[in-house]
């Protein structure tokens, strides 16, 4: 049996985001193994079928010492579960992971999934990244972007081969399980936000939003915040500052759920002002999946998920005052109009974001490794 490891740099995001292609990985007859730091999610990982394997990576940190201890883990799992294809997630684990399986004879598909600060500061740590990546990157079998941005700078920067690279429809939408669902017309305009709680998802500018159209629409307007804080980020929301922001009464802090869409049920339109290099953001394409209206700033990876003026707004990045005015347009339409955007919301995911279309891209990466496998294995022994 062909064996495929799928990593990550949290077991959470394995579970929440690649659980179904794993599902789909096991139904194809591969054994899979999950690589990833252990947390609550790794049992989880483990009542799907696939096997678990603890890694130490530090997915915030600069540290060269702990970056060089995270590779030769990957080379210490890689040599005990021997996986044939390893599917790389997170920039960590695409660079290591990477270099790792090329050290052992594992192949690597990768996927890129936003570039994060990497493209936003050109300081040390981001010319040591970009150099990172050049070198790993030419050793994958095949490497998924989710916008054509990221795609475009990856090769202008000559930091991949083209004839490597490949473009995913984001991570997709399971359309089973987010699935339309209308707000209630009850007179409250609801917004909602799902990200990790950084500065540069534009919580900041979401915050000063909150405050100015509470002010002018009062009760009218509810603001929630859905997401992990703290991370271990130098944008990172401290808890404190959501703590002041609540006691303020601008904004409901709602934690972290692993049913989101029973949050996303309950408001009129998700919202994301993110100045981040998102890949495609997957708490806007479920929420486009569920009928919700976006409001989304003209941004990489953002602007991927709203046609504007049909299925939401683009806003300007860093701009609280542009942001203002798209989620003022939101509030002055009515509420079939809300719905009609929302309709519009679903029909551009079900078809350019279908989850089933990411996965079968998946299958056909690991297919393609086996068959070139192959046929090298072919070729050396004809002669």
């Amino acid at each position: 049996m062909k064996t495929v490891a799928i990593s990550a740099n949290t077991s959470w995001y394995l579970y929440n985001f690649r659980r179904n292609t794993i599902t789909a990985l096991l139904d194809a007859g591969y054994q899979v193994v999950a690589i990833a730091p252990k947390d609550d999610y790794s049992p989880k990982l483990e009542s799907l079928g696939a096997s678990f394997c603890h890694i130490n990576i530090d997915q915030g940190g600069t540290n060269p010492v702990k970056d060089i201890g995270t590779f030769f883990s990957f080379i210490k799992i890689f040599k005990s579960v021997k996986p044939d294809v390893v599917l790389n997630f997170t920039p960590k684990n695409n660079i290591y992971g990477t270099l790792a399986g090329h050290f052992v004879g594992s192949k690597s598909v990768n996927n890129i999934a936003g570039l994060g600060m990497v493209f936003i500061n050109e300081g040390l740590t981001s010319k040591v990244a970009k150099l990172l990546y050049k070198m790993s990157q030419s050793k994958a079998s095949k490497i998924f972007f989710q916008n054509e941005d990221d795609k475009t700078l990856f090769l202008e920067n000559r930091l991949a081969p083209s004839y490597l690279v490949d473009r995913l429809p984001g991570s997709g939408a399971d359309l089973n399980r987010f699935q339309v669902s209308p707000a209630n017309d009850d007179g409250v305009i609801r917004f909602l936000l799902i990200a990790r709680m950084l500065y540069d998802k534009g919580i900041g500018h979401y915050v000063e939003a909150a405050r100015a159209l509470k002010s002018k629409h009062g009760d009218k307007v509810e603001f929630r915040l859905l997401g992990f804080l703290d991370v271990n980020n130098p944008s990172a929301v401290s808890s404190s500052d959501m703590q002041k922001w609540v006691d303020e009464g601008i904004v409901s802090y709602l934690g972290t759920s692993d049913c989101v869409e029973e949050e996303i049920a309950k408001v009129d339109c998700m919202v994301l002002p993110s100045f981040y290099r998102e890949g495609v953001p997957k708490s806007l394409l479920e929420a486009a999946a569920m009928g919700k209206p976006i409001v989304t700033t003209d941004n990489v990876g953002c602007r991927e998920t709203v046609d504007d003026g049909v299925n939401g707004y683009l806003c300007a990045p860093r701009s609280t005052e542009s942001l203002i005015e798209k989620l003022d347009l939101v509030i002055n339409l009515t509420h079939q109009e809300r719905l009609t955007m929302g309709q519009f919301s679903r029909q551009k995911v079900e078809r350019e974001f279908d989850e089933q279309l990411v996965i079968q891209k998946y299958l056909d990466a690991v297919e393609d490794c086996f068959q070139k496998e192959k046929t090298q294995a072919e070729g050396l022994s004809a002669s």
